[in-house]
């Protein structure tokens, strides 16, 4: 036997080493097991019924209380909208095709896609788009083939798009994977950071002109580091944005070739992260001269593991939010196989790692899942903050939902209907957005398998997969949230894709809000939403001045009656993309608000009261100064 036959390994046999079960016998093991305890139930809750409605014979059913005390209303009460959303890309103007690099041999960065930011770059106050791209390997582009790009697509605040890549010097060429968008030098025009397998760019933005300032703002990385999903807060509340970037795997073309994984035996495969070492974050503070220092070891995110003594991140998903409340930013990081990790911010320049303690490091079973994308929301109408994270094929999303000042956070993501429709898929990008304006955040997610011929090994996967779209039909409901299907939101949104980076922003300027999804190699989807009705809705940017010029950070409260609706203003969301800046409300039948209360980032607040609907709302800081 050869040293090649003898070094071969299937994913089968990597699965076995790692304690995991690889074929289809196994899911349907779990799915008779479900079956056996779903009939036992339904005979179970049956006989309840029986009982329950002889005595209570004239009174109107409704099921279980859920722990906050209300009664949940049945399903068939509750009617979901349809709201159309159109493939707009061919039409738009964007033609944007994402390189991945794959020629002959796999690699694991080719699977993983790009990133996409909406971004008003040149001011206008429209939401343009940057694509990151990724490239071929130098010794696999083909002959006469073009050298991939970025690409920036600007706005005409119609929803419709032209190149401008080459003009505002943004055709750069490497093997990008994230994209954060910020005003790091408080100069009134939003820079751009790209993260990439290798060094990342820095472009800072002149007036609507990029300059790549790499090198000058000390933000490159390593060459051997292998960059995600990436993001500007201000952790230190100087005023000044500071940088978190997410690094995946300590990973090179040559270890994993030299593997040599096969999905059956004969095809080759991709390998997994679990046989892969994990790598530490960077955290660069913000110097104020168009520099960065790198904090990293100092600050204390670098977690290492206690089992074999080295970096234990594996990081894909990256989410900002105070999550206790003090006024400063906390850092909420999604591995992928590894336990998640919720930074908490001590107010000193340090973090304090509790994921474990928080109860949002493993899922219900003390398990670590493959996370990818990740938001954060007050999706409820009480103080309830969830996380939720879209996680590898057979994993459920997590919706990690705690209340109030409680440190401890609970998955709910079976009971409010979201873990049982996310299971099958594999979900990349995914975020909390309120699509048909009636006051209450729904869910989008982006999903798509990493093996083209997956089907070989598992027949119930497949490559391209459909997103799915999750009405939020109340907290009072059965189902918190509802899957909606093409009837329902149009075949658009519902054809399969190899989806990865998913963003939002109102393009058309209609008050709605339409949808970006990148697809890995190939072409995204621009959706527009069509909605149509009495709905009414709110955008609101802030402007603190010369400091964090957009507010990251701040907390934005409409309140509508003994309604109250609030939004975390951070475009660092989903999966290696960035949303639009300015917060988003839906109204629902409410032509006015009552008040608005905005909480910069300093604990000043400002008020605005009897504000009309229907607008794009500007909101700049009041000085603090007496005199």
């Amino acid at each position: 036997m050869s040293k090649k036959q003898t070094n071969r390994k299937t994913q089968h046999q990597v699965e076995q080493e790692l304690g995991e079960e690889g074929d289809d016998e196994a899911v349907k093991r779990a799915v008779g097991v479900s079956l056996v305890v779903l009939l036992s139930l339904i005979i179970l809750a049956g006989g309840a019924y029986g009982v329950y409605s002889f005595l209570n014979r004239n009174e109107v059913a409704v099921t279980n209380v859920k722990k906050t005390g209300k009664a949940k209303v049945r399903e068939e009460d509750v009617s979901i909208p349809t709201v159309r959303f159109v493939d707009i890309t061919s039409s738009c103007g964007v033609d944007f095709q994402h390189v991945n690099g794959f020629v002959d041999e796999k690699l694991l960065p080719q699977t993983m896609g790009g990133g996409v930011a909406f971004i008003d770059y040149d001011n206008d106050g429209d939401q343009d788009l940057f694509f990151v791209n990724a490239n071929y390997w130098d010794r696999e582009r083909p002959a006469g083939e073009a050298v991939p790009t970025m690409q920036m697509y600007c706005n005409d605040g119609t929803g419709n798009f032209s190149n401008t890549t080459a003009e505002v010097g943004l055709a750069a060429s490497f093997y990008g994977m994230g994209v954060a968008v910020g005003d790091y030098d408080n100069d009134g025009w939003r820079d751009l950071y790209v993260t990439a397998v290798g060094e990342n760019r820095l472009f800072r933005n002149e007036k609507g002109q990029f300059k790549d300032v790499t090198e000058t703002a000390g933000v490159a990385g390593m060459g051997k580091d292998w960059g995600s999903s990436c993001g500007f807060f201000d952790y230190n509340n100087d005023g000044r944005l500071d940088l978190f970037v997410c690094n995946y795997l300590d990973w090179s073309a040559k270890d994993e070739l030299s593997l040599e994984i096969t999905l059956t035996g004969q095809i080759p495969g991709y390998a997994k992260p679990q046989i892969m070492p994990g790598t530490f974050p960077y955290l660069f503070r913000n110097e104020g001269d168009g520099t960065f220092t790198d904090v990293s070891e100092e600050s204390g995110i670098q977690i290492v593991d206690p089992q074999n003594k080295r970096p234990l991140n594996k990081s894909l998903g990256l989410s900002f939010v105070d999550v206790n409340g003090d006024g400063w930013q906390d850092v909420f990081v999604a591995n992928d196989t590894v336990r998640n990790l919720l930074l908490v911010n001590q107010k000193d320049g340090t973090f304090l790692e509790d994921g474990e303690r928080s109860n949002i490091a493993y899922d219900d079973k003390g398990n670590a899942r493959g996370a990818m994308g990740i938001d954060a929301a007050r999706f409820r109408s009480d103080d309830s903050l969830g996380f939720i994270i879209g996680n590898f094929a057979l994993e459920p999303a997590s919706l990690y939902v705690k209340q109030g000042n409680n440190p401890i956070f609970t998955d709910e993501s079976i009971g409010t209907g979201l873990g049982p429709e996310t299971r099958i898929e594999l979900t990349f990008g995914m975020f909390f957005f309120d699509y048909d304006l009636d006051g209450r955040l729904d869910i989008l997610t982006a999903n798509g398998h990493l093996e083209e011929e997956i089907q070989m090994k598992f027949k119930r996967q497949t490559y391209l997969q459909a997103p799915h779209l999750f009405w939020n039909a109340g907290e009072e409901q059965r189902s918190e949230f509802v899957t909606v299907d093409h009837r329902k939101c149009g075949k658009d949104l519902c054809k399969p894709i190899a989806g990865r980076g998913l963003a939002y922003a109102d393009i058309d300027s209609d008050g709605d809000l339409d949808v970006v999804i990148t697809a890995v190699g190939s072409h995204p989807r621009i959706l527009r939403n069509d909605l149509a009705g009495d709905h009414h809705w709110l955008e609101v940017s802030l402007d603190a001045g010369k400091l964090n010029r957009d507010g990251y950070g701040s907390t934005i409260a409409v309140f509508c009656g003994d309604k109250k609706m609030e939004r975390f203003v951070s475009p660092t969301r989903s999966y290696l993309s960035q949303t639009q800046i300015p917060a988003h409300f839906g109204l629902g039948e409410n032509a006015s608000i009552d008040r608005i209360v905005v909480t910069w980032p300093d604990g000043q607040q400002q008020e605005l009261v009897d504000v009309k609907a229907d607008q794009r709302l500007t909101v700049a800081k009041q000085s603090s100064d007496p005199n």
